[in-house]
């Protein structure tokens, strides 16, 4: 399992600059990881418990990869829950990318954290409502190619001026711009 010291210095690296939104869910997240006993698994509902999303940009970084959630019914980033043999938080991130989208990610262009998110997910039978603390990292692309998984009912890249088209809220807005703001 990830040690949580590593997922506290990841996050209290992160910057939020100007970002209210961000700045509130990074303390929502550093106090998860100070005061739950077991933050990073999926059966902690009360508040909830991390997860980890992807901006993959395409190869040229004029679009990003989306995934039409079958759960959720909604376009958002790839991304899931932390797994037993994920060895670092970062891996967990480009591992539900990889497995939601098959997207080829590029090893020599590093991912970053772009973004953090707390907000709401939905009950769903044994499963109360509970809050999905979200690291947001960065990717990007070797090619367009992409598959769609179970999990979603369609995978298609975005272009950057698309946004509203897909209904993005503003935390995932926000992620992709830092994303391509480090991307030069």
């Amino acid at each position: 399992m990830i040690p949580t010291d590593e997922v506290i210095r990841a996050i209290a690296a992160f910057a939020p600059n100007c970002d209210g939104e961000a700045a509130k869910s990074r303390d929502l997240i550093l106090a998860l990881l100070q005061y739950s006993p077991e933050p990073l698994s999926r059966l902690t509902f009360t508040p909830g418990h991390i997860t980890c999303t992807g901006v993959v940009l395409g190869p040229d970084a004029d679009r990003v990869l989306l995934v039409h959630h079958r759960r959720l019914n909604r376009w958002l980033l790839p991304g899931g829950h932390v797994e037993a043999e994920d060895a670092s938080i970062i891996d967990v991130a480009r591992r539900e990318v990889i497995e939601e989208t098959g997207a080829q990610l590029d090893e020599r262009v590093p991912g970053r954290l772009v973004g953090v998110d707390v907000h709401p997910i939905p009950p769903k039978g044994a499963e109360p409502l509970h809050l999905h603390h979200d690291l947001i990292f960065s990717f990007r692309s070797m090619t367009e190619e992409s598959r769609c998984s179970p999990e979603s009912r369609a995978v298609l890249w975005c272009g950057l001026l698309e946004f509203d088209r897909f209904h993005l809220p503003g935390s995932i807005r926000r992620a992709i711009e830092r994303a391509l703001l480090l991307d030069v």
